[in-house]
């Protein structure tokens, strides 16, 4: 039992750029300042702002990424957060409040109501209980005193109700085993916030939770906690720019160093052994996608490659992840043998497809709007069963394995959609468009998928597009989506170095490599039949070995 007097003091840890994520990693009663005597409980806290984005936006963006969906930290945006309150229960504490509002009561007498009338959040711990309370009443303290009419006025209503909607229908599960001696929640927040989201985030420091602000735009979220008096540290970065999409997923590009011959990677699977696989003994899995940056020169000795001995690929709960390429080639090199030559060894492997002439996916005029939002969870995602089961579902015919893939990899895109908005399209206009054309998977591309053993040989699609053969739409753009994110390889050869997948694509999920000579019209070169005939025997050779 803890006495009710029992206080909880808070202390600004000593943060730097580089030391705020070793802090929150570590328990309360571990970290520096912490300490426990008579009624008195003391834990250091973390408060960090970072305002623009420096140089590397690609490495920014990975980072963040990893901060939430590897390091546990609890995502807060405008897009994430939204009142869920019940209609019949947000009317109850508007009457409520204006009753209460009537007899012009103190702070503390408007906080006694709301408990009164159980509107606050109940927590497992009994003196986070008493933090809840302590925490609302500073800032609605601060809030009085910054909005015109105090707790009559308008302004203090609306963050008063954002605030209490957002705490009892969004953070509760994450308040709930709050812990001061041992954990307590850290919560990231990113992007651009209102006036609202500054105080819900005073309010979470006050509570004692660990918070840490990235805004690519500039701005400090943790302005308001700032003036009342916590001590936040703070980075300024040159660069500002409109925030991006938060991924909903970890974004995974590995960049390959000096990829490792051949040779080195077959003592390396002699000397350790068990990292051979019989066919398909991954049936099972699901895919996960790492998107490999590599040079050019390290592209064709990785696509030569099965998945099993590319870099980064793991097996895990049911789950593997295979290290694919999805790469454009912009111009040609001087030396137009190497070039040719090189085309060809992609094109003659195992389970190829090469696209002569565009567009290569038919695509759908069809909204499938309705059967979007009739196929979320609870989380607001796609559900692959819901979906698989449904009528609308084009792929029954197919494994039950590839089904499951191919439904979890439609999830994905729509969750976290490199695809561009056109035409003012928002963000969920955006995530219909990727499930609707998910739908759309050509015959061809399914047979190439189905042959895919997910240890073995990874199935390629070579677009070859000089502009006499068409273009690449925006039904292209969101099929690569798909087959990237089910682990195919992806080449975009343009000699002529013109624009196609980077007006539907963001161009951070994939790498262009440029060469030396631009040429337009340049006719592809496809191999003779003679070396059709040598080369496809070489590569059997070689899989046999």
């Amino acid at each position: 039992m803890y006495p009710s007097n029992y206080q909880l003091v808070k202390h600004p840890l000593p943060l730097t750029e580089e030391s705020w994520l070793s802090f929150i990693k570590v328990a309360a009663n571990e970290r520096p300042l912490y300490k426990k005597e008579g009624n008195v409980l003391q834990f250091g806290q973390v408060a960090a702002s970072f305002a623009g984005i420096p140089q590397g936006e690609d490495e920014y963006y990975s980072q963040l990424s990893e901060y939430v969906h590897s390091h546990g930290l609890v995502l807060l945006s405008e897009d994430s957060l939204f009142n869920k309150l019940e209609t019949d229960r947000l009317q109850t504490i508007q009457t409520a409040i204006s009753s209460t509002q009537s007899r012009n009561p103190s702070i503390n007498d408007f906080v006694l109501m709301l408990e009164e009338k159980n509107f606050l959040l109940k927590l497992e711990h009994p003196i986070m209980n008493l933090q809840i309370k302590l925490a609302l009443i500073e800032m609605l303290k601060k809030c009085s005193e910054n909005e015109d009419g105090g707790l009559v006025g308008e302004g203090f209503v609306q963050v008063f109700l954002d605030v209490l909607g957002w705490t009892l229908t969004y953070l509760d599960e994450y308040l709930y085993k709050a812990d001061p001696e041992k954990n307590m929640p850290a919560f990231l927040w990113y992007g651009n916030y209102t006036k609202s989201h500054q105080y819900l985030l005073f309010f979470l420091l006050e509570v004692g939770c660990d918070v840490i602000s990235f805004t690519p735009a500039g701005g400090d979220a943790l302005g308001i906690a700032a003036e009342a008096g916590h001590a936040t540290f703070r980075r300024n970065y040159p660069k500002k720019r409109d925030p991006e999409r938060f991924p909903a997923e970890q974004i995974r590009n590995s960049a390959t160093v000096a990829y490792r011959a051949s040779k080195e990677i077959e003592n390396i699977l002699t000397d350790t052994g068990g990292l051979l696989y019989k066919s398909w003994q991954l049936r099972d899995y699901v895919p996960s996608v790492i998107t490999l940056k590599t040079t050019y020169e390290e592209l064709f000795m990785v696509a030569e490659e099965k998945a099993m001995v590319r870099p980064y690929f793991e097996m895990k709960d049911k789950s593997v992840s295979i290290p694919a390429l999805f790469a454009k080639i912009n111009g040609v090199s001087h030396n137009r043998r190497e070039y040719w030559k090189r085309l060809h060894r992609l094109i003659l492997q195992e389970n190829a497809f090469l696209v002569k002439t565009l567009p290569f996916s038919t695509g759908a005029n069809s909204d499938f709007r309705f059967h979007y939002h009739k196929s979320m969870d609870r989380e607001g995602f796609l559900d692959p069963q819901k979906m698989s089961g449904a009528h609308y579902w084009k792929y029954h015919h197919m494994p039950e394995w590839l089904q499951t893939a191919i439904a979890t990899a439609i999830r994905r895109i729509c969750a976290n959609p490199w695809l561009k908005a056109q035409n003012n399209e928002k963000v969920d206009d955006v995530r219909v468009y990727l499930f609707t054309q998910g739908m759309q998977i050509p015959e061809n591309i399914l047979k190439m998928l189905q042959k895919f053993d997910y240890s073995q040989e990874v199935p390629k699609v070579i677009i070859y597009n000089n502009e006499l053969n068409g273009s690449i739409t925006r039904p292209d753009a969101a099929l690569l989506l798909l087959l990237n994110q089910l682990g195919a390889d992806l080449v975009i050869y343009n000699p002529a170095g013109r624009s196609d997948i980077e007006k539907f694509i963001d161009k951070r999920i994939f790498v262009s490599h440029w060469l030396e000579d631009v040429v337009f019209d340049q006719e592809l070169r496809e191999p003779s039949v003679m070396k059709k005939i040598i080369m496809q025997g070489l590569f059997k050779t070689l899989r046999s070995d």
